[in-house]
């Protein structure tokens, strides 16, 4: 394997088209992620040298630099001068695109988890749920708080909305699959695309803090998205709250 190819072209981590000689670190890039996701590098461990991924690999030096600065930018390793590069703490990279699934999500990281729901009801919507999936002010809806995670750490707490009575079964749907998409799948929604997602950065509250399991002083990531079937009807929308030292979110726009 050599890095001076320049004919075709990837897609890179933002999305846009990547060079064909950009494809090596990419390429290590994501192998490294996968192994740092299955443990064979666990937690705390220093990764090994550039010298001796350059010869694994068969690239040069500076080729493998670029690869551990991208998984520096994920979160997924530190590295310390005179030190080396050291995996941090349970980390993942998960991708919010136009189809954004959590068991694929993980599957694509390396990282075994699932999606169980910790409770749900029939409640009335609000303004924000109404205006959301287009229904009216008070009507009611299915209310579902769902808890996501990989290799046995907690990676995000969602509430998420279901109009009623389309998918008044929903919930049962995904305490048996583990999948929002296969309880859609049984209500008729064999696709459907993010419409929207607004990502921001917060606090948590207690109780989010303690689903988490982190100090309540500890920021978190919140997105705010809404799912529409292939007809544009809204069908799902949700506030969900990312551990932020355990999480990195890429937008892909190309999804």
């Amino acid at each position: 394997m050599t890095d001076t190819t320049t004919l075709s072209t990837t897609t890179a981590p933002d999305g846009t088209q990547a060079p064909e000689r950009d494809r090596f670190w990419l390429r290590i890039a994501e192998e490294l992620a996968g192994a740092i996701g299955r443990g064979i590098y666990p937690p705390g461990e220093r990764l090994p040298s550039e010298h001796v991924l350059a010869q694994q690999f068969g690239v040069h030096r500076h080729t493998i630099r670029r690869s551990l600065a991208d998984l520096g930018q994920r979160g997924l390793v530190r590295s310390t001068q005179g030190l080396g590069t050291f995996v941090e703490a349970f980390a993942v990279d998960l991708v919010l695109g136009r189809r954004t699934r959590h068991r694929q999500n993980l599957a694509q990281a390396g990282v075994r988890g699932g999606l169980r729901v910790l409770q749900s009801k029939v409640m009335n919507a609000d303004d924000d749920q109404a205006r959301a999936l287009d229904m009216g002010l008070g009507q009611p809806l299915l209310w579902l708080l769902t808890l996501g995670d990989g290799e046995g750490h907690a990676l995000h707490v969602s509430e998420r909305c279901f109009p009623l009575p389309r998918f008044e079964r929903l919930a049962e749907g995904v305490r048996e699959s583990g999948s929002i998409t296969l309880a859609l799948a049984a209500h008729g929604v064999e696709d459907y695309l993010r419409q929207e997602s607004r990502i921001s950065a917060r606090m948590p509250s207690t109780d989010v803090a303690q689903m988490l399991e982190q100090p309540a002083n500890r920021p978190v990531l919140l997105v705010t998205s809404l799912n529409v079937d292939i007809e544009g009807q809204p069908i799902e929308y949700a506030r969900t709250w990312f551990a932020g030292d355990r999480v990195t979110l890429t937008v892909n726009h190309e999804d």
